[in-house]
């Protein structure tokens, strides 16, 4: 499953470097180790770690080209979902990855310091805790958009250099026109199945909210 699942990786994104296709490798056995002494990921998700939880954080790539000098936080992180495979990914761009489950944030810190991911800082606190502000917000669904909307809508940093528009990026499922009538504002909500073919995707949306 592991073979199979991180040259899926490389399938959909051809022009990893070498030190990236290892990092992805790399992945699988690191999050095995930790399954054993912490409950970071359940067994179901395991089984298909590449596509449930890897691939599925870089959909965001797939709309998204971070730059060098952006600032990307990544709320309620987990064990380091979206945030690690999207530092894999864009090395050059700095990334906060936030939980306030602490043994979850242990996890991350030790999949960083083994992958010397030098981009990545882990935070054990809460969403308004984190400091600073931030060109991008990423989160897979730890509440509704609205909640996060005003939690850290205000964490978005103003400049005049934008080539893009800014705000919060959020991994989520089904039918979302509901939960996103309620952010007040219009949102651009795509497919990830327009980009990645595997069944569980189906149901899978990307959804950004300008702010």
């Amino acid at each position: 499953m592991s073979e199979l699942g991180v040259s899926l990786i490389y399938q959909y994104f051809p022009e990893l470097s070498d030190l990236q296709k290892q990092q992805f490798a790399e992945l699988l056995p690191l999050y095995e180790d930790w399954n054993q002494k912490v409950n970071v990921i359940s067994r179901k998700d395991m089984e298909a770690f590449y596509i449930h939880h890897v691939l599925h954080s870089l959909a965001i790539a797939r709309l998204f080209e971070f730059e060098e000098a952006d600032l990307i936080l990544d709320l309620g992180t987990g064990g380091g979902f979206p945030g690690i495979p999207l530092a894999i990914l864009f090395p050059q761009t700095k990334f906060t990855l936030i939980d306030s489950i602490g043994k979850k944030i242990k996890v991350v810190e030790d999949v960083v310091q083994q992958l010397k991911l030098t981009n990545v800082t882990a935070i054990h606190g809460r969403a308004e805790q984190a400091k600073g502000k931030f060109d991008f917000i990423i989160t897979r669904g730890v509440a509704p958009m609205s909640e996060i909307k005003h939690w850290v809508g205000n964490k978005i940093r103003k400049t005049t250099n934008w080539k893009s528009p800014h705000g919060i990026i959020f991994l989520k499922g089904g039918d979302l026109s509901e939960e996103i009538a309620r952010t007040g504002q219009s949102c651009l909500e795509r497919n990830i199945s327009d980009w990645f073919k595997e069944p569980f995707f189906e149901t899978k949306k990307l959804v950004f909210l300008e702010i």
